[in-house]
């Protein structure tokens, strides 16, 4: 083909018939276009065009009326994989079409999105909460109301990066909290606190280390320690607890410490995710006491960092989940709470139904998210053999659905504490 060669637009939009039929003109024409001038460009390359141009054009046009987010099946045994939307969430219906989101039915005037979600964490927490859209959020509404042109006091060794290349000393600028910086990398200590309080200091800030490990020569205070000292200087103490961890989860191996047990430690305000070990919709959740709750309510900033209809509703199902310890409705926590011998039957299960050569072996699940490093619980993994990792790995994750596994000792495993049971038909006929 040379350049006079190509076909007109006109031409590609009688060839395309019913692959262009029902969408917009000017899209269409848009897409011709395009693979027009790459097909120029490769003749001026010396290369010829990859398909045929109306090809091209049926191709983005399928992209186009294909979603781009799908449904995987996760066998990674990574309960809370950040790439994959941390947390899967219970079941919940949308409502379709008006809801009551800010509107008070009994008094028949407008209100306040909080009250669906509002009583549920205090219930659960104890102290009036309210929420925002992502933890993140949660951590920088908390210092631009209460430390916006004054000091935060913290700790050398919590100033995190938490994910994406966010880092906290970052959020803090931009929430316009002048940083106050206290003790070494592995050890601060109360008086380390004490000495750097000033004139300037409007809260001292605790940062849990969700997503790392510190040991060997290490101390801080404790939780209690600090709120005392707080509540000595008549500054408030907010503790970011990253992962947010309501329910014990301590007799299945996973070790965090509960916001209500911080709240009762003397901690004046808690902040933590709702997409990590809360087992919810992303979302940050701030509680603690009412007066500096009630200060970020008011703060103009909420509502633009306030959560939307759909994630209300998400977490409202959530919450009522966990309040009445219905743990099991709430897939992450149903999957940490499942025992290794659990997966092990599935997995004997599932194993004999594969026309394949597989086997299977101990191996471990983590919670990921930036949560619980160096926990790890013990599971059963289905092994694939005589195939080559990396390329049963590629086909595995092409498939439809994609199936995201993992690759150990050169061979593919996968681990079914993170598939559900409806997805093991789909998973036998890709690894058959």
């Amino acid at each position: 083909m040379t350049l006079r060669e190509l076909p007109s637009v006109n031409e590609l939009l009688e060839r395309l018939g019913p692959a262009a039929a029902g969408l917009p003109h000017h899209l269409v024409v848009a897409e011709i276009r395009k693979a027009l001038d790459a097909a120029r460009e490769n003749l001026k390359a010396g290369a010829a065009p990859p398909q045929s141009i109306a090809e091209s054009v049926e191709t983005a046009l399928t992209a186009w009326r294909t979603p781009s987010q799908r449904h995987i099946i996760n066998a990674t045994g990574v309960v809370l994989h950040t790439n994959l939307g941390r947390a899967p969430l219970a079941h919940f219906e949308p409502i379709r079409g008006y809801t009551n989101l800010e509107y008070d039915l009994p008094a028949g005037r407008r209100g306040k999105r909080d009250v669906h979600l509002g009583p549920l964490l205090e219930a659960i927490l104890g102290r009036p909460a309210i929420t925002v859209n992502n933890g993140a959020a949660a951590l920088f509404l908390v210092l631009n109301e209460l430390a916006a042109g004054a000091e935060a006091v913290v700790s050398r060794g919590e100033l995190i990066e938490i994910g994406d290349g966010f880092r906290i000393p970052e959020i803090m600028q931009r929430s316009g909290a002048a940083l106050r910086e206290v003790g070494t990398t592995n050890r601060t200590r109360i008086d380390d606190y004490r000495d750097a309080i000033s004139e300037r200091t409007r809260v001292i800030l605790r940062v849990h280390p969700s997503n790392f490990r510190m040991t060997g020569f290490t101390a801080r205070p404790d939780l209690s320690e600090l709120a005392a000292l707080g509540h000595e200087r008549g500054i408030p103490v907010h503790e970011d607890l990253g992962s947010g961890c309501i329910v014990d989860l301590r007799p299945y191996g996973v070790n965090e410490p509960l916001a209500r047990e911080s709240l009762a430690a003397g901690v004046n305000l808690v902040s933590f995710s709702g997409d990590k070990l809360l087992g919810g919709p992303q979302a940050g959740i701030i509680a603690g006491d009412a007066d500096l709750v009630a200060r970020m309510r008011r703060n103009p900033l909420f509502r633009a960092l306030r959560q939307d209809k759909l994630s209300h509703r998400a977490m409202e199902t959530t919450l009522r989940h966990i309040l009445l310890g219905e743990y099991d409705c709430i897939p992450a926590l149903r999957m940490i709470r499942t025992s290794a011998d659990e997966v092990r039957r599935r997995a004997e299960s599932l194993a004999g139904r594969i026309a394949a050569d597989v086997r299977i072996r101990e191996g471990e699940s983590v919670i990921g998210g930036g949560a619980t490093p160096e926990q790890s619980l013990p599971t059963w993994l289905i092994v694939i053999e005589n195939r080559e990792a990396v390329a049963e790995e590629r086909r595995l994750r092409l498939n439809d659905p994609p199936i995201i596994a993992r690759i150990e000792r050169d061979r593919v495993a996968l681990d079914l504490r993170t598939v559900f049971p409806q997805e093991e038909k789909e998973l036998i006929q890709a690894l058959s």
